[in-house]
């Protein structure tokens, strides 16, 4: 990695750019800096189109801007994160900021001003690098540093909204009047620039009919969410084939692995990658992923690839890696397998959001009672939660730019709520008996099964985007058998 020349420019400054504290070059003469002012192309893009979504991100602002007439609504993307010394994390923008514009870049604002009957929107961004002062190479964040960023006039092509210098945004926040809003948590220089003018009440109804607004998605959505679908399926044969790898180093080759797949189809994994094998099956999320990778032994693996806007998968299956199940391995698998059955055929339009886990939840007691692990009737061990000593979690969540999405969302448009063509929702029912539970037969002990679809809404019922994947007992194994061959 290059070390960089200078320090980040602070914003609107005319001082020159300060020369790194153990930089190697002492600064810079004015014949270079005046050389590095000129000689260049004009690269300005001027036949772009529209981005894919955005009819779909119109449409959305629309709906926002109905919601809070009159009032100003400011939206940023987020900054980016240190993650040590001069170097950065990843940056991902806001999930609110993204879905309203479709842009992902660091420092971005989306502003709603009122105007009229609705409001007038308007994207601020930074401006490509200045080349004037230096900004373009020898700024940590120039555009020979960190690429290239798109002028204002190319993102407002590209995006659909009118796009302004991000670097005068404060200001005239700070003289703003009227009532505004702001989405919280991810850039603290607009937070700061409208501390008297906002209130945590009013910020929080904002956030929460953004969140809301997303249960139910649109076409574009859900071929999203299909794309990231398929390439996880394809990352779930990726790691299959190399199970014999895994057994010779660790979890960690699963995980990379898939990580590869999600790199070259996607923008990156939608959340950490679970590869948990053996035991570490039991630990929930367990992303740790250094443990041994044993034949014998069962694999569970959760992961999803999360698509270039953001849209993300979100995919269990449980493997036995020497390809066979053995007779306790399937018994206890088979139990998941009937309980997610019985979750997705639960899931259909009007139906409560709350019917597929009960379902599932009801199939894992029965079995539990069958197996003699609790004290039946199957009611009184619902009505009490005794089975969740070996279920643990709820049988799923909304699916979408977030891979729990709509988590800001009421509890009774959420899991109160009703179910609705287009909300896209995980099914995923597990058993999980951990290594030290003395109230099992020793040979249940560090078995755990999750099995994990992804399931559209539809008018007439539902489809299971990752039905691809293979998931009764013995298609696993077949299906495991092909690959490895």
């Amino acid at each position: 990695m290059a070390e960089e020349l200078t320090p980040a420019i602070p914003d609107e400054s005319e001082e020159p750019i300060k020369q790194r504290k153990n930089g190697l070059y002492p600064g810079v003469s004015d014949e270079l800096a005046e050389n590095m002012k000129s000689g260049w192309a004009d690269t300005e893009l001027r036949d772009l189109d529209p981005i894919p979504q955005a009819a779909e991100t119109a449409a959305r602002r629309a709906a926002l801007s109905a919601r809070f007439p009159g009032e100003r609504l400011v939206i940023p993307a987020g900054n980016l994160k240190t993650r040590s010394n001069d170097t950065e994390y990843a940056f991902r923008a806001s999930v609110e900021y993204a879905w309203l514009t479709g842009n992902q870049t660091e420092d971005g604002v989306l502003v709603l001003e009122p105007k009229g009957e609705g409001h007038e929107a308007t994207i601020y961004l930074l401006p490509r690098s200045d080349r004037e002062n230096g900004e373009f190479w020898l700024d940590g964040q120039g555009e020979l540093w960190v690429g290239r960023r798109h002028s204002l006039t190319e993102a407002g092509k590209l995006y659909g909204i009118p796009a302004s210098d991000v670097r005068e945004l404060p200001g005239k926040l700070r003289e703003a009047t009227g009532p505004v809003r702001v989405v919280r948590g991810y850039d603290a220089g607009v937070e700061a620039a409208l501390t008297d003018k906002v209130t945590a009440e009013r910020d929080e109804e904002l956030r929460v009919f953004l969140s809301e607004a997303r249960l139910v998605k649109d076409s574009f959505e859900v071929g999203e969410l299909q794309k990231a679908v398929d390439s996880t399926v394809r990352g779930f044969e990726d790691v299959v084939k190399v199970l014999d790898k895994a057994e010779a180093t660790s979890e960690r080759y699963i995980e990379g692995t898939f990580f590869l797949r999600a790199r070259v189809e996607g923008n990156d994994v939608g959340y950490g990658t679970i590869a948990a094998a053996g035991p570490h099956a039991c630990t929930l999320h367990w992303v740790r992923n250094d443990g041994p990778v044993r034949s014998g032994d069962l694999l569970l693996l959760d992961a999803g690839v999360e698509t270039h806007t953001y849209y993300t998968a979100d995919v269990t299956r449980t493997l036995p890696i020497n390809g066979r199940f053995s007779e306790i391995q399937r018994k206890i698998y088979d139990a998941v397998y009937e309980a997610q059955e019985a979750g997705i055929a639960a899931v259909k339009p009007g139906a409560k959001y709350r019917d597929f886990h009960d379902a599932a939840q009801r199939v894992l007691a029965e079995r539990l009672v069958e197996w003699g692990l609790v004290e039946g009737p199957v009611e009184r061990v619902l009505e009490l939660g005794l089975q969740r000593r070996w279920t643990l979690h709820g049988t799923g969540h909304m699916l979408g730019m977030d891979v729990h999405d709509c988590a800001a969302a009421r509890t009774e448009t959420y899991v109160d709520g009703v179910l609705e063509p287009g909300m896209c929702l995980t099914v995923e029912p597990g058993l999980y008996f951990q290594a030290d539970d003395l109230t099992v037969p020793e040979e249940y002990r560090g078995i755990g099964v999750r099995i994990e679809d992804d399931i559209l809404v539809t008018e007439d019922g539902n489809r299971n985007l990752s039905a691809a994947l293979p998931r009764r007992a013995d298609e696993v194994e077949a299906w495991m058998a092909g690959l490895k061959a």
